[in-house]
């Protein structure tokens, strides 16, 4: 591609996506609901202008990043460390009752398949898609809402980063089950690896940036600093261990949350993340949208993937935080913001393609479970948290 059809791209998706989140805000919705919807608008579903690329997938992959690294900058640690038990057993629930119930509906379409079979691995790796929960676009409408620093919001934050790594663990483990090469072990321990060494690095690392904070503060070149880190973090991550490089970005912010300038940091992360690369990133997920070849059968099995994948979600991730204490609302909430999926589901589905698992028919059901599932979560999140402030503002 010519460069200037990538700056005739970049315009257009800026434009639309800041138009189309205008109008969503105007609705009372999240912003990110429209840059969604920009991108459905734009991109080949229904005008064409833009066409998704490998140079948008990349600049959308350092949005979700920065979204992450932001999350990290404003987490509380100390609501963080109370909240790890629950977000722990949220995320085990969250990745087990999606992925019994996906294995079910695929049954449920193709009849039932004996154990070890290659149509019962296909329905397990079914199952296993819809494990996968995207937190970029929760955590962009709790910053949205201002509740990203709540005990509930750090909580789901959290659950959605350990759902992602015990995902990559059950991906392994269905993978393994068609090749032996793939062990689970294997995950199990770069994945304990990963977490040692973040831990050590990010000690030394919290100390290091803290020397400077104090050396100079409020300088330009802490933040450069803090997202060349997320960036090395990313990389670490995703390269050397088979860890989400979203999980390192998230690390990374979580290092550096509790240095005196930490708002800082995030301020000037948010410009970037605000400006480009969060409405390319929101955007990228309308593109990725196409439903020319759908056919009845399908179409079907599409919405039945979406219905259980959500439901899986909201049941698994709600129950859990209904038992642990909270309340039915804040049950809901947890259930909800964990049903979105994105970047990690088509990770998983393109694991599977390239193993043979699974056909590219199966791409449509995934595309439409991560737009539906894009749209809703954020009206969902507004609607019971608006519910909920109305309460408290009628007793006081």
């Amino acid at each position: 591609m010519e460069t200037y059809m990538i700056l005739r791209d970049l315009a257009i998706i800026l434009i639309a996506a800041k138009f189309f989140g205008l109008v969503a805000r105007k609705c009372k919705a999240p912003q990110v609901v429209g840059q969604i919807v920009a991108g459905l608008v734009i991109g080949p579903c229904m005008l064409g202008w833009v066409q998704q690329s490998d140079f948008i997938l990349q600049l959308a992959e350092i949005g979700v990043i920065l979204v992450m690294f932001s999350a990290g900058l404003t987490t509380d640690l100390k609501k963080l460390v109370k909240t790890g038990p629950v977000a722990f057993a949220v995320a085990c629930v969250g990745v087990f009752v999606p992925l019994a119930l996906g294995t079910i509906l695929y049954m449920a379409f193709y009849g039932f398949a004996p154990w070890g079979s290659t149509e019962f691995i296909k329905a397990v790796f079914i199952g296993s898609i819809m494990t996968a929960t995207s937190v970029g676009i929760t955590v962009a409408t709790l910053q949205e809402m201002g509740k990203i620093k709540t005990e509930l919001g750090t909580m789901i934050v959290s659950a959605a980063i350990i759902d992602d790594v015990i995902g990559i663990v059950v991906l392994s483990l269905v993978l393994s089950m068609r090749d032996p090469s793939n062990k689970v072990s294997t995950v199990l321990l770069h994945t304990v690896l990963f977490f040692i060494v973040a831990a050590i690095g990010g000690f030394l690392m919290y100390h290091a940036f803290k020397w400077v904070d104090q050396r100079y503060p409020h300088t330009r070149r802490i933040p450069i600093i803090s997202i060349a880190y997320c960036f090395a973090m990313s990389y670490i991550a995703e390269r050397y261990f088979g860890i989400a490089d979203i999980t390192g970005a998230f690390i990374a912010g979580i290092t550096i949350c509790s240095i005196q300038d930490a708002p800082y940091v995030e301020e000037k992360v948010d410009i970037n993340t605000y400006i480009i690369f969060g409405p390319i990133f929101f955007a990228s997920i309308g593109l990725k949208t196409n439903f020319s070849d759908m056919n009845a059968k399908l179409m079907l099995f599409s919405i039945c993937f979406v219905v259980v994948a959500l439901l899986g979600k909201i049941i698994g991730c709600g129950a859990v935080a209904k038992i642990t204490g909270h309340s039915w609302s804040d049950a809901c909430k947890v259930g909800v913001g964990m049903m979105t999926r994105g970047e990690v589901a088509l990770i998983v589905t393109q694991k599977g393609l390239s193993a043979g698992v699974i056909s590219a028919d199966y791409f449509t059901a995934v595309i439409l479970l991560i737009i539906i599932s894009s749209v809703l979560t954020p009206i969902l999140l507004k609607l019971l948290y608006a519910k909920d402030d109305g309460k408290v503002r009628q007793k006081a």
